[in-house]
């Protein structure tokens, strides 16, 4: 179901500011939300917007544009045009960036998301307000799915006649055609299919009238000139070449035709915002409209491209959204051809689909009574009891395999296969990794211990801290005290608001004695290095927090990506919060630790606080965030703006070191991916930063009765594949193509969603309930 978004401008001006009311519902429903804010005065609007349509009048365009009066008698060019149209651009999305209207922002991303179908009307009586480009919302152009329309603040519905008909009545008037080429419009028309259209090429006042009165026409065209009085703001069409009607001239034939049925008007003219505007008051549903004078070619374009995206099944809205993007083709010659076909909408109404107003006269229903209604029925009940009781054991079969573990290295294997089909995402600028190289290691004093001596460290830390980051965190371990020629070294280790050392808990179980933090460093600047890798030695959970045991050398109860991503959050004004459940809370983001069941997992040791790891999708995942080497920081090739006010992760990537771990993601070769040690850091913490900041979600999973509805819906399908489709070649075919969309539905909600669902359990559930009723179930036979 689509999306409906009021955007209601009360009475106010560009001087005084306006009122805001903002509604978001589903489209036909009472709207769900409603809050009110208000946009401040901008006297520049306006003007900016005079300045652009005083230019575009005074370029030189063949057609429509005829009788459009100059507003300027200097001569104007294309680059002139499109500068105030930036310029324009620039000030309406200023204007709506402000800080007043900031909630109705807020509200609009909170509510809708890309993929939603978005039909966005703009109410207001201000004309000014409606002839500005909205469509130009930088908000708006998030949404591909999203068209705005414009709506009068009174309307009403109008009872009128919905029957569809055999073919779509068209009533294509054809005015003044004085230096138009009206053939064109004529013969987009004539090639619509499964419609009827009536032509009246320049006719009289008397004809049209007639065909309004005796006819019941679906949609009504005008090809020809028209224009808006700049006082009266009134419009009129010029019929013929002595003949000029206003709206009200034509009302009562016009509020006829909407009693019968008249459900689209489109003026494909110029400056026809005065024609819409008086249209409203005759409740006529949809119109469609140029707000300023139109070229030949741009309404002829407009009009074909709009009639092949509606007759093809699109609704008006994305239509016109379509046709009228397509028109930037057009661009270079005449410039802003995307600003001009609007609709004006009224609020009471729903718009329909071309399919609504024809009859499909292929389509019969072919009614037919069996000979044996009774004993039908009772093998049709037997079936379906069959379909049930199979469905249901085999369910509850899979889900007990499942829980037991069986089904495991099979999903976890589906699992890291859809997380390589994500689309790759940029970088975490917040980010700095510098690396220890093997050749960082090799240029480095003999007398060092581990992979960064005494020495580097502490010329690195002096540099790094004159930058100014947010906080340095060292993923090398130094359980050793720094020797006695660094005292800068030590003191700036011990006394530093924004330096976080690293350590390792020991496990008793596993025979891991730990590694000692350094001796410099306050127990609240450490972070421990532990994580939890699966039975494949693949990472793909993310351990927060644990208790080390009293024996630990390592007694850090957080890990240092936390520890890392907290102290900058904490800059932001998001602080580490717990809710009476547990759960950990940053800000608006909530999350729960997972359990020993959770998703694809089933009786995993889910020690400490564990997460599922959300990898920022790269062909290499060390591509997390920018890089530097050691000898590269230490010669003056770091840049500033590259540490201020970022997360420095400092670790070493030598080989040597050993310091790797397999990932869900496969190299060239098709081997799994191995990530240094300090990437890893680096892909955990731009995890917590971007749920808590970005909104980017973690990954979850449902609850166990959820997971068992999905796995029993698929053997359901399966069952009643098999019951019904007996023809061996249509099962095979059918049984593939619900494969293939139980496995879209599975990657569509992982890459947009972040969603794990069982996809290998469903999988089972559907080709073995497919098996089961072929044999199991006889054919219902047709009579």
């Amino acid at each position: 179901m689509g999306k409906l978004v009021v955007l209601k401008l009360g009475t106010g001006s560009f001087e005084a500011g306006f009122p805001v009311t903002l509604q978001i519902g589903d489209d036909n429903f009472r709207p769900i939300v409603e809050i009110t804010s208000e946009l401040p005065p901008n006297p520049e609007i306006p003007l900016c917007y005079h300045q652009w349509q005083s230019i575009y009048r005074q370029l030189k365009f063949s057609g429509r544009p005829i009788g459009i009066p100059k507003q300027s008698k200097q001569n104007s060019s294309l680059e002139d045009c499109e500068k105030a149209a930036d310029n324009l651009r620039f000030q309406l999305n200023t204007w709506l960036s402000s800080t007043s209207f900031r909630s109705i922002r807020e509200k609009w991303l909170e509510k809708l998301v890309p993929e939603d179908l978005i039909r966005v009307l703009l109410q207001t009586d201000d004309l000014r307000l409606q002839k500005l480009p909205w469509h130009l919302w930088d908000l708006l152009e998030r949404y591909p799915k999203a068209e705005v329309a414009l709506s009068a603040p009174s309307y009403e519905q109008f009872n009128r006649n919905l029957q569809p008909q055999s073919q779509v009545k068209v009533l294509a008037i054809l005015g003044n055609s004085q230096g138009i080429d009206v053939q064109t419009d004529s013969q987009i028309l004539a090639e619509l299919p499964h419609a009827n259209t009536t032509f009246l090429v320049e006719p009289s006042s008397k004809d049209l009238t007639d065909q309004l009165w005796e006819q019941d026409w679906q949609i009504l065209f005008f090809a020809g000139h028209s224009a808006t009085n700049s006082s009266s703001n009134e419009g009129k069409i010029d019929i013929n070449q002595t003949e000029s009607l206003t709206i009200s001239r034509l009302k009562y034939g016009l509020r006829k035709s909407v009693e019968k049925g008249l459900h689209l008007a489109i003026f494909n003219s110029c400056d026809g915002l005065g024609l819409a505007r008086e249209f409203a008051d005759l409740h006529i549903p949809q119109i469609i409209v140029m707000r300023e004078p139109v070229p030949d070619q741009v309404a002829q374009q407009f009009l074909k491209y709009f009639l092949e995206a509606f007759a093809r099944g699109e609704s008006l809205y994305l239509a016109v959204r379509e046709a009228r993007e397509r028109l930037q083709g057009l661009e270079t010659q005449f410039p802003c051809a995307t600003w001009l076909p609007v609709i004006y909408q009224n609020p009471a109404t729903m718009p329909l689909l071309w399919q609504e107003l024809h009859l499909n006269q292929n389509s019969q229903q072919i009614t037919s009574v069996p000979k044996n209604p009774t004993r039908r029925g009772i093998k049709l009940r037997q079936a379906l009891s069959a379909v049930m009781l199979t469905s249901i054991v085999t369910t509850a079969f899979l889900m007990g395999v499942r829980y037991f573990g069986f089904l495991q290295s099979w999903e976890l294997m589906a699992f890291d296969q859809m997380l390589r089909l994500r689309p790759q995402e940029k970088p975490d600028s917040r980010i700095l990794i510098i690396e220890v190289t093997e050749e960082d290691v090799q240029a480095q004093p003999d007398n060092r211990r581990g992979s960064l001596s005494d020495e580097a460290l502490d010329k690195l830390l002096a540099k790094l801290e004159t930058y100014k980051p947010r906080v340095i965190g060292l993923d090398i371990y130094r359980d050793y005290a720094v020797q006695p020629a660094y005292p800068k070294l030590a003191e700036r280790m011990k006394n530093s608001d924004r330096f976080v050392a690293v350590c390792q808990v020991s496990n008793p179980q596993t025979g891991k004695l730990g590694i000692k933090p350094p001796p410099e460093v306050a127990s609240n600047a450490l972070g421990f290095s532990d994580i939890v890798i699966d039975a494949d030695n693949v990472v793909r959970r993310h351990l927060l927090a644990l208790t080390p045991p009293l024996s630990s050398p390592c007694t850090a109860p957080y890990a240092l990506n936390v520890q890392l991503a907290l102290r900058y959050l904490h800059r932001e004004g998001i602080q580490l919060q717990f809710t009476p459940d547990g759960a950990w809370q940053l800000g608006q983001l909530t999350f729960s630790p997972i359990e020993a069941h959770t998703g694809g997992y089933q009786g995993i040791d889910a020690l400490g606080h564990q997460i599922l790891l959300n990898y920022r999708a790269f062909p290499n995942l060390e591509a997390i965030a920018p890089r530097i080497t050691l000898q590269q920081a230490l010669t003056g090739k770091l840049q500033p703006n590259a540490v201020k006010d970022k997360i420095v992760l400092i670790g070493t990537t030598a080989e040597s070191f050993r310091d790797y771990s397999l990932t869900p993601y496969s190299s060239s070769e098709g081997k799994s991916q191995q990530i240094a040690g300090v990437c890893l850091q680096a892909q955990m913490v731009s995890q917590l930063l971007s749920a808590a900041l970005d909104g980017r979600p973690l990954l979850w999973t449902w609850y166990l009765w959820g997971e068992m509805i999905w796995v029993w819906g698929w053997a359901m399908t399966g069952s009643l594949l098999a019951t019904y489709l007996r023809q061996t070649t249509y099962l095979s075919w059918a049984v593939g193509g619900v494969f293939l969309s139980l496995y879209g539905f599975c990657l569509i909600l992982l890459i947009l969603y972040s969603c794990w669902v069982p996809f290998v359990p469903a999988a089972i559930a559907l080709s073995a309930n497919t098996v089961i009723l072929i044999t199991v179930i006889k054919p219902i036979k047709q009579s």
